[in-house]
């Protein structure tokens, strides 16, 4: 039975008819960028080295718009230079802030090819830039630094460098926070960062501050507790965090067109009623399955109109972590309509749009393509696409694959999770490879931790970017409507109801 039966699916639907307005795409301010400011800074940046700093003109020709790259032939100059290092630099548009002393670099040799002592010296010990994405809403970068880089690093050798994330971005997404515009000051750096603000959130330190108008985050993923042999204390970090915001220059970028603030605005969905496709209502999660039996959390945002992440349909959100006691297919089992939301499951992770700041972080999407017991299932059925075009996040062995996407409209982010990362690995799905929307990249699979460490599922979430930094936002409405348009087709809400009991059981592992 691949869904409700027909007469049940025509009751719901003259129960619960379908609406036009009942799904909005998000809100996003637009920031305007002072490049005056920024241009201001590249000269103090530059003024103790007058032979480079001869090498910028920083007056171009007058009477052009505002956003023409003629006006300010020193960023044309600064991109030229620094796109050897990292390509695309000149489509951001906002200022680029990096561990990357272009002067320092200039000064050496300007002709040579740096070295990896050059240029380790140039970026203040960080290694060669990671992945390095920009764009018209701005640009990314993730950074490593080496176990025992530096006399002033904490003493403990980690078992893998330091990975430390940069975003510079002109597009807000507006969600409700409660958590939000909290931290305290870094004395340190408040000389050079007057707004700066350190925090810890969702499995985080951040450090937030604003310049020439525009939202910076720097981040690193860390364990907000006692050290571990494999996991970086928050704490830990901090001074890896802070000589990375003390090695930051501007290192280009442009002046794009200026634009709106983006509105919401009703989200598209099918017309035609499926006739098997239902769903229950965002925020309603199984009973007792919230972090201290906290309930679900609405949200009827679109987040992005994207493609459905998993290549073919049928497909099944549902909870692996609580479930009845029912068949394994069908019925209310996890293969089978209706859908369900698991945002705010409970699980230790950090998610501030639930209401105890922990949550699920995202929604597990069991494929249909292979049931349990089907003996002759190709897992390779499964497959595992982009959800729109954009560029990948992730370090070899990782089993979370991050696509980001950088647009005029957008600034958002997309995980999906355990898939096995040696096969990954083979398939060269690493830090900054670009993929087409509905392009195949990987498998469904079972892996946390290690091979078979979970049922076989699909967890998959979406970040936007806010003045806290990349954020978890509910991505079970964004699902709904990406799979009615796979399936050409509009779903039917399920109104909640007591026709099951409310016992539920620990049936796997977290995630």
């Amino acid at each position: 039975m691949r869904g409700l039966p027909a007469l049940l699916i025509a009751a719901l639907a003259a129960a619960t008819p379908a609406r036009a307005d009942d799904f909005r795409t998000p809100t996003v301010t637009t920031l305007r960028t002072d490049w005056s400011a920024a241009l201001s800074q590249l000269r103090s940046e530059l003024g103790g080295r007058p032979a480079v700093a001869a090498e910028f003109i920083f007056s171009g020709r007058r009477g052009l718009r505002a956003y023409d790259p003629r006006r300010i032939p020193a960023l044309v100059r600064l991109n030229a230079i620094s796109a050897r290092f990292f390509p695309g630099i000149g489509r951001s548009a906002v200022p680029v802030l990096l561990p990357f002393d272009v002067a320092a670099l200039l000064d050496a040799d300007p002709k040579a090819e740096p070295d990896q002592a050059l240029l380790l010296r140039v970026q203040a010990g960080f290694r060669p830039v990671e992945m390095f994405d920009a764009g018209p809403s701005g640009y990314d970068a993730v950074f490593a630094l080496e176990p025992g880089a530096g006399d002033d690093m904490p003493p403990r050798v980690f078992a893998s460098p330091v990975e430390v994330q940069i975003t510079g971005s002109n597009l807000i997404y507006d969600i409700a926070d409660p958590f939000g515009g909290k931290g305290e000051p870094v004395k340190a750096l408040a000389a050079q960062y007057p707004d700066l603000r350190r925090f810890i959130r969702e499995g985080h330190v951040r450090y937030a501050f604003t310049r020439f108008g525009v939202a910076y985050v720097v981040s690193i993923q860390c364990l907000d507790s006692v050290p571990k042999a494999r996991r970086l204390a928050c704490r830990e970090s901090y001074p890896v965090a802070e000589r990375f915001l003390t090695a930051l220059r501007i290192a280009g970028g442009r002046p794009h067109r200026p634009r709106r603030d983006i509105e919401p605005a009703i989200a598209e969905r099918p017309t035609a009623l499926s006739p098997d496709f239902s769903y229950r209502p965002s925020g309603d999660i199984i009973a007792n399955s919230g972090f201290r039996k906290q309930q679900g959390r609405p949200d009827f945002t679109v987040y992005a109109q994207m493609r459905f992440p998993i290549e073919n349909q049928p497909a099944y959100a549902r909870s692996q972590s609580y479930a009845r006691h029912r068949p394994a297919v069908g019925g209310n089992g996890p293969y089978a309509y209706p859908w369900r939301d698991n945002f705010c499951e409970s699980r230790s992770f950090g998610v501030g749009q639930c209401a105890t700041g922990f949550g699920h972080q995202g929604q597990d999407i069991r494929p249909g393509a292979c049931l349990p017991g089907q003996a002759d299932c190709d897992v390779k059925q499964q497959g595992v696409v982009a959800v729109r075009d954009g560029v990948l996040i992730r370090s070899p062995k990782q089993q979370a694959v991050t696509l980001q996407v950088n647009t005029s409209r957008e600034h958002i982010r997309f995980r999906y999770m355990h898939m096995n990362p040696w096969e990954l690995d083979a398939d060269g799905v690493l830090n900054g490879r670009r993929v087409d929307e509905g392009e195949r990249f990987g498998v469904v699979g079972n892996y946390l931790d290690r091979p078979n460490g979970t049922s076989r599922h699909l967890h998959f979430d979406v970040q936007v970017f806010t003045p806290d930094g990349w954020l978890w936002v509910n991505p079970y409405v964004t699902l709904i409507a990406a799979y009615e348009r796979l399936l050409g087709e509009r779903g039917s809400e399920i109104v909640p109801e007591a026709a099951f009991p409310p016992a539920v059981a620990r049936a796997g592992p977290e995630e």
